[in-house]
Formats: structure tokens, sequence, C-alpha cells
């Protein structure tokens, strides 16, 4: 029994002997310091305006409360040699504490200064001297604007000095403390006129490790080098000085011990390397700007990270060190109970507990994680950019007149051009940022870029799908009104309808910029944000539009169809190729449009079937399909095409010999023998809409 006793006493002693451990954090004075106050202590108040001479010698708490001094004189108290609790309270026109005020105090452990809204200074060797003092509280007094450099000296039992709610604006100094005692904790909080905390600031505070410095919810902005020169500590928390911007990388040069560091609702960007070797314990919540985090490598002794952001816990993911340290105590089965005590010496191996964990739409990998998706969108990119710029120059630089085909079609290889843009910047950034997305993450969603590719391919990708439905509506209109030159569709009707087009795309893509769904919910920009209802409403209603768009696309080239099958239209041997053409245009819309639509639909609904690393290969692999065809469909594979390609590049000295066979061409078309008038408008349009001239082949 005594045995066990022992045991548990060595195991408790040595979780309480490890850095930070929570054994070892000081409390103030507690819920019954009011009643203390009431019931045990001697009390000085109303009226009153100076310290009475005629005090016992004998008390042991004094409580000076509403009185109406103005200053405490130089040894006040000198006669009280039993004095080991003073409580200065409420004193609303006291303005000073005297040089030497508690002089002459052999036993005083416990100081209390709070509530004294007019008090100004506390003048030089304040509190000097005092061996017993242990604790010092200055607080809730507005208008404290200055403390002597010497108002603190040679305290060496003190444990616990806070200094909060008050109105310095210079850091105090702390360099003639020299305290001794073990358990250190310095406690400066809601000092908003505090902006800077200089070198050597904590030099000389105390002879032995600090256990925690709290420097919290300050007007700090700035953490100058050599800040913790010289300091030992346990825990330093920085918390809630939302203007800290700057941490000097040098500012911890000097100081050793520290395991516990807390930046959270802080303005810094970046943590000094010297301390993240000995870190156990990094909190950093809500520190927005603290987008990257150095390498993982440096974090060698850290076990817990409550960060801001969920990708940076990517980087501690896959995490292990082995312990060393195990020992015989480690055996015993109480061992288990004390966490700190088992973590630290009796693991065999430890992971990094992080927060806030990934979620599904920002899974821990790169952008594009499989070798070969990041082959394909490098190929399928350059294919959509080359292609269509092509077709754009080739349109813009021909002498043909301008006619509503063509018209079309600039509009829709600029679209696709956008498309290939929007590839290319995604397929640089993984390039980027390869290895190491987590560390980039959060600037590129929430930065320009990822709004910019955002914009671009929801943009293209409407734009595109607008013009592929007024290209088909412009054929079957062409067609089934061929004899009807009065209803012939007019370049001036074309851009009423493209600015249609164009007016919808820009809304389309704009909406997301001002928090209608968001381009930074993943990765790859895309607007999946559903969680309004806002969002919900207008992701479906861009997948419906888009549906409908390609059963439109279906009806009218069914109706060519039929057109095109009538006996007086068409001669029986061209039937197999015009159907045959109609179905690669519909087969290419219908694989682009179709996954995406049934799967983005689904998680619109907020019943997603697939995940956000699915998604990926969908917008390789079928998204950017119109993009890469198109230039083929629309423009390469048709007579017309090639005969302005030809003599567009015989202006610069190239294909000379092409150039003057399609120079030589006829320019109308020859009625053959065997049709009507009537049919043989039917199949020059279709030979002008479908490229089924007697040269073309598929």
């Amino acid at each position: 029994m005594v045995a066990n006793v022992l045991i548990m006493l060595m195991i408790k002693m040595a979780a309480a002997s490890m850095p930070g451990s929570e054994t070892d954090l000081i409390h103030g004075y507690g819920a019954g310091f009011p009643e203390l106050i009431q019931n045990s202590c001697h009390p000085v108040g109303f009226g009153v305006r100076a310290i009475p001479p005629n005090i016992s010698s004998n008390t042991w708490c004094l409580v000076v409360k509403q009185t109406q001094i103005i200053e405490i004189q130089q040894r006040s108290f000198a006669k009280l040699h039993h004095l080991r609790k003073l409580f200065i309270l409420q004193n609303n026109i006291l303005q000073s504490i005297g040089a030497s005020a508690f002089a002459g105090l052999p036993r005083l452990s416990d100081v209390c200064i709070s509530e004294n809204l007019s008090l100004e200074t506390i003048k030089a060797f304040a509190f000097s001297d005092l061996p017993e003092l242990a604790e010092i509280e200055i607080t809730k007094s507005k208008h404290l604007r200055s403390i002597h450099p010497d108002a603190f000296r040679n305290i060496v039992n003190l444990r616990r000095l806070t200094i909060s709610n008050t109105g310095l604006r210079i850091f105090p100094d702390l360099s003639k403390i020299q305290s001794a005692a073990r358990g250190f904790l310095f406690d400066l909080q809601d000092n908003i006129n505090i902006e800077i905390v200089p070198a050597n600031a904590f030099r000389g505070l105390c002879t032995k490790p600090i256990e925690e410095i709290r420097l919290t919810r300050n007007g700090i902005k700035e953490v100058a080098s050599d800040a913790f020169n010289g300091t030992k500590m346990y825990r330093l928390l920085l918390s809630g000085n939302k203007q800290l911007a700057h941490i000097s990388p040098n500012a911890f040069v000097g100081s050793s011990e520290l395991v516990v560091l807390d930046v959270s609702q802080t303005a810094v960007s970046s943590l000094p390397d010297s301390i993240l070797g000995g870190l156990k314990k990094l909190l950093a919540e809500s520190a927005y700007r603290l987008k990257e985090l150095p390498i993982v490598q440096r974090y060698t002794k850290l076990h817990i990270a409550k960060l801001t952001y969920s990708s940076h816990c990517c980087a501690f993911k896959n995490m292990h060190r082995n312990r060393s340290r195990w020992t015989s105590l480690c055996s015993h089965p109480e061992a288990k109970t004390i966490p700190a005590f088992f973590r630290e010496h009796c693991s065999n191996s430890t992971s990094v507990s992080c927060s806030p964990t990934p979620d599904n739409f920002n899974p821990c990998e790169d952008i594009m994680s499989p070798i070969l998706l990041r082959i394909l969108i490098w190929i399928i990119s350059v294919l959509a950019l080359l292609g269509n710029a092509v077709v754009l120059l080739v349109l813009l630089g021909s002498r043909s007149k301008l006619t509503v085909p063509r018209f079309l079609m600039c509009h829709l290889a600029f679209a696709d051009l956008c498309m290939g843009i929007y590839l290319l910047v995604i397929a640089t950034v993984d390039m980027l940022t390869h290895g190491r997305y987590y560390n980039h993450a959060i600037d590129w969603q929430t930065g320009f870029g990822c709004k910019a590719a955002g914009f671009f391919t929801v943009f293209a990708s409407e734009l595109s799908v607008f013009t592929l439905t007024a290209i088909t509506v412009e054929r079957w209109h062409t067609i089934t009104n061929a004899m009807r030159l009065d209803r012939k569709l007019r370049l001036r009707h074309a851009c009423i309808i493209m600015t249609t087009g164009w007016s919808f795309s820009l809304l389309a893509a704009l909406l997301p910029t001002v928090g209608v769904s968001s381009y930074s919910k993943v990765s790859i920009c895309l607007p999946m944000d559903v969680e309004s209802m806002v969002s919900q409403v207008y992701v479906v209603s861009l997948l419906v539009l888009n549906i409908l768009a390609f059963f439109c696309v279906c009806g009218c080239y069914l109706s060519i169809y039929l057109t095109y099958r009538k006996p007086s239209s068409a001669p029986a041997h061209a039937d197999t190729r015009v159907a045959q053409r109609m179905a690669v245009l519909i087969f290419t819309d219908f694989v682009c449009m179709a996954p995406i639509s049934f799967f983005a639909v689904s998680a619109a609904l907020k019943l997603p079937l697939i995940t956000v690393s699915d998604a990926k290969l969908l917008l390789v692999l079928f998204y950017p399909i119109n993009s890469c065809s198109n230039p083929f469909l629309y423009a390469f594979f048709t007579h017309t095409f090639r005969r302005d390609f030809f003599l567009l590049a015989a202006r610069f000295g190239l294909f000379k010999t092409q150039a003057q066979i399609y120079r030589t061409e006829t320019s109308s078309c020859q009625q053959p023998t065997w049709t009507s008038p009537k049919s043989s408008r039917v199949i020059y349009s279709l030979a002008n809409t479908l490229s089924l001239d007697g040269k073309q082949e598929f």
C-alpha cells in the first residue's frame, strides 16, 4: 500500500514538473474575496482624507475603500508590522501611490489596487524591498498613465503580478523585481494603449522559469526584437491583441522553455522559427492573417494545434514521432489516469491533435492530386486555348463578309477561350502549390485569383451554352424558312440576342462575388456553396437552364433531321451522313452536360453522390469537352473555315497553293439536275449549316 502511494506521488510530481503543466497555474483571490474583505479586514472608509495613525498594529488585513484620500503618502502603513493583505478600492479622488508608500511592511503578502478611477501615477519604490509580497493586482484604473521604472524593486517572493484595464501607454519596467519564486504568473491585459512589447521587457522579472506570461486583449501592435531575451517561460498568451501584426523574427532570441503559444485573435501573418521546435501546444484560432505555417518538420514536439483554417491541419495529418522517454513508472496502472504524464513519457508514438479538421469540400489533397489529372488538365487547357484562339484569329482576320453564323461563332470561340484560360489557371496554381497546397489554400481560395478563375469559368460556361443554343436555333430557323427571305435572321437580330447572352452570363458570373454562393468554397473555384437558400436557388437555376438549353438543341436538330429526310429535300445517300453529324453534335453536348448536371443538382439539393475529389475528375474529363470540341465541330471541319484559314495564311506567305485552289472555286452552289429549285435551297442551307459540302469528310 505504501509502495503504491509512493509511486502515485512520484507520477504526480513528474507530471507537475513538466513545463507548462496545468497543475502549476496560479489563480487569483477567488470567489471568497468579497467575504474576506467584509468579515476579516479592518475598514478605512468614507470621509477619511489620510490613513489614520491609530489603526492597531496587529491588523493583518486592511481595506481602504471609498475614501477622500488624494495620495497614499510615503510609509503610510509603516506601523502595521503584521499587515499581510492590503486592498485599496473605489477611491474616486485618489490620484497617486506615493514613493515608498508600502515601505516598512515586512509581512505584506498581497496588495490589490482596483477601481480607483482618478489614479494617475505610481511613484518610485512604491513596491520596494517587500520580502513576503507574493501578489500584486492593479486593475480598473483607466487614468493610470505612469508607473515609475523603479516602482517594482527587489520583490524576491512575488508569484503573481497583474496589471489590467489601465491607461498605461508604455510597457511597465519589470527589470528590477528579481523574483525567485516558482510558478510566476505575469498578467498584463486590457491595456488598450500599450502598443509595443519592447526589447528585454521581461529580463530581470524572475530568476526561475516563468509559468505564464499573459499579454491578452491589449493594444499591442508589435513585439520587438529581443523582447523575450533572457526570459525562461512555459506559456505565452498574446491572444486578443487584434492589431498585433508583427512579431519580430528575433523576438525570442535568448529565451527558452516555451511550450505553449497563443496568438488567437491577432493579425500576425507569420511565426518566428526559433521557438517552433520546443512548442507542444499552438493556439491560433481566429488568426485570419496567419495563412501560411512554417514547414511541419520544425514542430518537433508539437502535440496540440488549434488553428483558424482547416487546411493547415492537413500538414499534421500523417505526422508521427517516436517517443524515447519511457520510464518504469509507465507500467503502473495509475499512470494512464494522468494524461499529461502518460503522453509525455509512456506513449510509443504520438500524432498531432489538430482542429478544425478538414471538411468534405476541402480534403487534404492538392488541387489536382492524381498524376493523370495533372497531365490531362494541361493537355485539355492547351487544346482549348490554341483551338479557339485560331478560330478567333481566322474569323476576325478574314476579309469575308461578317454573316450571322460567323458572328455567332466568334462569340462561341471567345467563350471557349475563357474556359481554356480557367483550366490553365487551375493547372498553373496546382503546379506551383504541388505538395504544399495546405499552406497556400487560404491565400488562393480567398484571394483575387480564385475569384477571377471562378468568374471566367461561370461566364464561359453560360456564354458557351447560350451561344451553342443560339447557333442551333439559327440553323433550324434558316433551314425551316429557306424559301422565306423575309424571315431571314439579320445581323442586328443576332446582336440583340448575344447582348442578352452576355448580360445573363456576366450576371451569373458576378453573383458569387457578392455573396450569392461563393467561389472560395473549393480549390477549383466553382460556386459549390449552397448553405443559404439564395445560393441553392442560384446553383439549381443555372443547372436547370443548362439542361433546358440541351433539350432545346436536341429538339432543333431533330426538327432539322426530319426536314432533311423529306424525299423532296435531299438525296438518300446523304441521309446517313447528316444523321451521324447531328449525333456527334448532340453526343458531345450530352457528355459535357449530363454527368455534371446530374451530380451538381444532387449536391445542390444537399444530397451529394460524389466527393469533391471525384468532382475534379468531372471537371477535367467532361466539363471542358465542348470547349475543346467546338473549334473542330463548328470550324475546323467546315469547308468555309478551311478556305478562310488558307486565304488568311496566304497573306503571310504560307499555304499559297491551297489558297489558290480555294480562290478558283465557284462561290455559288450549283443546282443538281435531280432536285427542284425549292429542294436546292434547302440543301444549300444544310450544306452551309452542317458543312456537308462535297469535299467534307467526317
